[in-house]
Order: structure tokens, then sequence, then C-alpha cells
């Protein structure tokens, strides 16, 4: 290697970001971070009567005949279809009507709560149309949250994300397709709500849902080497998630509630406020080395409601389904036709050339090799 490369690997090879361009640079990414909510806050008025009109066209007789969610969720992007299993697919496509994603916590002129909160409101079929649950509305609600806690060394630990309940399917007989999974994320919140002062690890609804956890993911692992040996590829037909996308509804997230949301919020206002202004806030005298204990960062709250998540992945799925699936649902619809057009013109192809072939005549353009 040349001297020049040499220097430039030891350029980039510096343990720590300069500590005072590190503060420059945390201080812009917070700037940004708030330009984009308050994008966010006033995008969200001015489309919903776009989003109205929108959902009346797919609620219309021919549209629902021309299974219009059905036909966005068989198309939709990476981030939410690798999660789709077949069997999930099939309920989609049998009893799925409509889907509903709303910002609810900001109001009509933009007010409100945070405007990354929000609800999804799926809707089935129901009775014999449904023969795999009896509920025809499955709401489910993100509320983005945050907490400022501190270590036992006084060390501030920042968390935002969301904060879900989870929701009950009533599945009939032998269709639950979570393998019990949901309804045991349930039983332990039940009731942990009944008393909430009681620690979960020792509600006997924790311990079950863990070890039901433990035999899913052991029997997913299983699954996965049978598929390996069963496929030339080597590529198990499964979710990253291990279970069924329908156990993404029991998703609970963080633990953080709205009162210390709010606290945590202006606890972190005023500090970044103060570093603008240049004046020294908590943490400014700390090492920027990570050199804590491990058990320093320890959280028993937070490690127990970790332990027991059925669907760990699944703030990134309802972000994907918010931001992705939900704006682009008449492109998708749309795409999805063609895709099958695409397909039918490859089979048509494929034919000519097998009755060439068979015919003896001279090859045809497209030589299947």
């Amino acid at each position: 290697m040349s001297d020049e490369g040499r220097a430039l690997e030891d350029l980039i090879s510096l343990p720590t970001i300069p500590r005072e361009a590190g503060r420059k640079i945390a201080q812009l990414e917070q700037e940004f971070v708030r330009a984009e909510i308050e994008q966010l806050r006033k995008q969200i008025p001015a489309l919903r009567p776009l989003y109205a009109k929108r959902n009346e066209l797919a609620a219309s007789k021919e549209l629902q005949e021309a299974d219009f969610w059905p036909r966005v969720f068989a198309n939709a992007p990476q981030e939410v279809d690798e999660y789709i299993l077949a069997t999930d697919a099939a309920v989609i496509g049998q009893c799925l009507r409509n889907l509903t994603v709303e910002r609810f916590e900001v109001d009509d002129q933009g007010n409100g709560g945070d405007p990354r909160s929000v609800r999804f409101v799926f809707e089935f079929a129901s009775g014999d149309e449904n023969p795999y649950f009896s509920n025809t509305k499955l709401v489910k609600e993100f509320y983005y949250r945050k907490s400022v806690t501190k270590t036992e060394k006084g060390k501030r630990r920042v968390w935002d994300g969301y904060v879900s309940a989870p929701v009950r399917i009533n599945w009939k007989k032998d269709q639950d397709l979570t393998k019990g999974l949901l309804d045991a994320t349930c039983d332990l919140y039940e009731a942990e709500q009944k008393d909430t002062k009681v620690n979960r690890v020792k509600l006997p609804e924790y311990e079950k849902l863990v070890k039901k956890l433990e035999q899913v993911e052991a029997e997913a692992f299983a699954g996965d080497e049978d598929d390996e040996a069963d496929d030339d590829s080597g590529l198990a037909a499964s979710s990253p998630a291990g279970v069924s996308f329908f156990a993404w509804f029991g998703f609970r997230g963080g633990n953080a509630t709205a009162e210390q949301s709010v606290a945590a919020e202006k606890e972190e206002l005023e500090r970044w406020q103060k570093i603008e202004k240049g004046e020294k806030v908590e943490d400014d005298d700390d090492d920027d080395e990570e050199d804590e204990d491990e058990d320093d960062d320890y959280d028993e709250e937070e490690d127990s409601l970790e332990a027991a998540e059925v669907f760990p992945d699944g703030e990134e799925v309802a972000i994907a389904l918010a931001e992705e699936l939900w704006p682009n649902a008449l492109k998708l619809y749309v795409q999805s036709y063609e895709d099958i057009d695409d397909f039918d013109d490859e089979m048509d192809i494929e034919s000519i050339d097998e009755d060439e072939e068979e015919a003896d005549l001279p090859p045809s353009k497209k030589v299947k090799t």
C-alpha cells in the first residue's frame, strides 16, 4: 500500500469523533428531526381529504369485487411482504376488505400530539366468509413516546419509539396462525392492567408467554432446517420474525407512559435549547468513551418486556405500512395488474418456444438455456 493509502487509513481509523464536532453534528441532527416532524404535522390535514376520497373509491363495489386491498398487499413493499407467510396471504386474500391508517393525535388544524403516532384499522369479512376468526375489525394503535432515565452511575439514557397495546384476535377452532402467541401476550397485558404495580415477571402469564415463545422459536428453527433440506436453493420460506404476520397485533414496543413521555419531551427540548445557546448541560463533562459496565445499562423493566415481545420487528413493520404501503396503495394496486401481464407475456413466449420445438421449427428469438 502506498504512503498516501496508509495515511488515509490512519485518518478513517480515528477512535472517536472530535468532541466539539460531535456536539455540532448531534445538534444539527436534532434540528433535522424537528423539521421533519413539523413537515409531517403540516401534511396530515392537507392529505386527509384525499385519503378520505381514496377510501370511498376503495370501498366502492367495483374495487371491492376487484380485491383492491388484497392486491395491494400482494404487491406490498419488501419491508412488509417478507413478513407475510403463505398462510397469512390466504387470510388477507380471502377476507381483507379495507385498511385505514390514521395519524390520530393530530387534528385538522395540525395541532395535537406527536404526528408519528399512528392507528391501523383492518376490516375483514364476517360470518362464513371468514373461516379464520370472528373479528370484523382489528384496530391497533402505536403511540410515539419518549423516556429519559438514569443508570446507576448517573448516565442519562434517552429512549424513543412506539408503545402499543396487544390486540386479541378471536380465532375460530384450529385456525390460530400465531400458535397461541397472540392470546398469551394479550393475557399478560390484561393481567398487568389489573395490578399496575406488580412486577410482570412474577405473573404466571409472563412465564407462560416466555415458554410459548421458546416453543414456537424451536419449532420454527426445526421447520427451517426441514425446508432447507427439501429446498435445492437452501432457502426456507419463512418470515424474519419467525411467526405469522398476525402476531404483529401483539407487538408492545416500549414501556413509556404518556406522562413520562410529556416530561421527557420537555426535558429534552430544554436541554437542546441550552446547547444551542452554548450553555453547559448534563453529561458535558463525561467522557464519550463507552467505559460503562453492562450492569450499568441493565433495566429490569425494559429487559422483561423485550424478553416477552412476540413480534420484535413490529415497529419497523408499522412504519413500512404507514409510510410505504398506505400512501402508495393506488400505485401498488395498478402495478399488481402490470406484474401479472408481464408474467403472462413470459408464459406466452415460453409456450411458443415449446410449440416450436415440438414442431421441429427453427429456433425462436428467445431460446431457453
